[in-house]
């Protein structure tokens, strides 16, 4: 029987290892991790992380061939195939501090296998990592490697949070990166036999190490360029009177650009995109290719523009302040259908409205209190580091209050901004949020999911963004 070991119990190798046990049920997986409370919600009725058909997963394998536990030496020196998927954290201090990633999580992983290990073992990237992370990864091993043979593998996945399960049974692509050495290509058909028991011999891309890592990379780099591109048109269409909609809508229909993620909104978020593109950006400026960096930063910066942008038009059309006003903010999650907080737009909206002293009350299906006020009380990046590792939750922020329910939320608010796409947002009874709010009643569509203009008809000023501006606005110029 193959033995699978995943170090890493996250967003990427819990629901990874299910749909592999779910899938290969000749295959023993076991997902390991530090986290004593995060094993433990792996193994109870509520599941640490919240995704669509997850649960029905994890509850036909748990127990049978899919196991969690926190017992790390002993299941990785059982494995036969280890994939590591632990964080990388952008650096905060030190050399490419801001940009380049911090593989200290990988290295000790790297450094435990050798020191437990008494057969030969693939190891599989299975994190975002950074062009060249396999090479250190190998120096590593085969240095102490006590005359045992190990194989480095890139196997970057490309999951979309809130559909990681469909995109798991049906990928677009499986990349496989390994040497192109005998051995190598035996490592690469021992990873390709077992994806292939239920995705299709065409689907499974093999490369050398470097092109499967950069690919990564490349791929998010590229959804997160259509999205700032998407966004700075929308200023462009709110200044000449344009709808984004439409825009994008005429623009998908080329072939040849498609209509994938031609969305305007408040911005992007999660996990991958800023942090793969930072990374991306050191690794052309350590190449000597400055003018590629400034391209890929360029990204970012529109993305950064494009929530101070949706601050200032919130703060200028209530009269140039929102001090000791109530702000509802109906979602807090970088978009709909998961719990996950990680760069959410919603971070850096809110720090804004509560720097001009806004009274916040937020409300988000899938995201807790204590999620939403850490995330407003840590530095940048902190996030990504393991929680036992994370600063203690300072005391929560006074004018921010989390509520269950988006009509509490909207109680007597002054404005109301919608941040992320949750479907419930789209039919919530808008008389009754108009009946209960401060007027002039204002809503601020950072997510285009409402119907503008039977908001207008009940009386809201509407912004939404990339839409022609309600007459209102038009004589408030947001500044950015």
């Amino acid at each position: 029987m193959v033995k699978i070991c995943c170090i890493g119990a996250g967003y990427v190798g819990g629901p990874t290892m299910a749909v592999i046990a779910l899938k290969c049920p000749s295959v023993e997986v076991v997902v390991v991790d530090i986290s004593v409370p995060r094993i433990t919600a792996w193994n109870s009725d509520q599941l640490p992380i919240y995704e669509p058909g997850l649960e029905d997963v994890v509850k036909q394998c748990r127990g049978r061939n899919l196991f969690f536990s926190t017992d790390v030496e002993k299941h990785v020196a059982e494995a036969d195939i280890i994939f590591v998927s632990v964080n990388t954290p952008t650096k905060t201090r030190g050399l490419g501090a801001g940009k380049a990633a911090d593989l200290t999580y990988w290295e000790s992983a790297a450094r435990m296998i050798a020191d437990v290990s008494k057969s030969n073992k693939i190891v599989v990237e299975k994190s975002t990592v950074p062009v060249k992370t396999a090479e250190a990864i190998e120096k590593i091993l085969t240095h102490n490697s006590k005359g045992i043979k190990y194989q480095i593998l890139s196997n970057p996945e490309f999951l979309a949070e809130g559909t990681a399960i469909e995109d798991l049974f049906k990928p677009d692509r499986v990349l496989i990166g390994g040497r192109e050495t005998p051995d190598g290509q035996k490592a690469i058909k021992a990873l390709k036999d077992v994806y292939a028991q239920w995705v299709p011999e065409d689907r499974i891309i093999t490369t050398n190490l470097w092109s499967a890592e950069l690919s990564k990379l490349a791929a998010n780099a590229f959804l997160a360029q259509r999205i700032s591109s998407v966004n700075a048109m929308s200023a462009l269409c709110e200044a000449t009177g344009a709808d984004v909609a439409e825009v994008s809508h005429a623009v998908g229909k080329d072939t040849r650009i498609g209509s994938k993620f031609l969305n305007a909104s408040v911005g992007f978020g999660g996990s991958c995109f800023q942090k793969d593109i930072l990374n991306l950006v050191y690794i052309c400026e350590c190449n000597g290719l400055p003018e590629v960096a400034n391209y890929w930063k360029q990204v970012i910066k529109v993305n950064d523009y494009q929530k101070t942008r949706f601050v200032n038009r919130v703060v200028s059309s209530m009269f140039n302040t929102v001090s000791g006003k109530k702000i509802a903010v109906l979602g807090f999650a970088f978009k709909k259908d998961t719990g996950d907080t990680r760069e959410t737009p919603a971070i850096d909206v809110c720090n804004g409205l509560l720097g001009d002293k806004a009274n916040l009350s937020i409300y988000d299906p899938q995201v807790t209190e204590d999620q939403i006020q850490r995330d407003l009380t840590m530095k940048k990046f902190d996030w990504d580091h393991p929680v036992h590792l994370q600063p203690m939750s300072p005391t929560g922020v006074k004018q921010v209050s989390v509520v269950w329910d988006a009509y509490e939320a909207t109680k007597d608010a002054h404005g109301v901004c919608i941040l992320t796409e949750w479907n419930e947002f789209k039919s919530l009874d808008y008389q009754k949020i108009y009946d209960n709010m401060q007027k002039p009643a204002y809503i601020f569509d950072g997510r285009n999911v409402v119907n503008v203009e039977k908001l207008r008809e009940i009386g809201f000023i509407v912004y939404s963004i990339g839409k022609p501006l309600d007459p209102w606005l038009k004589d408030m110029p947001a500044v950015a």
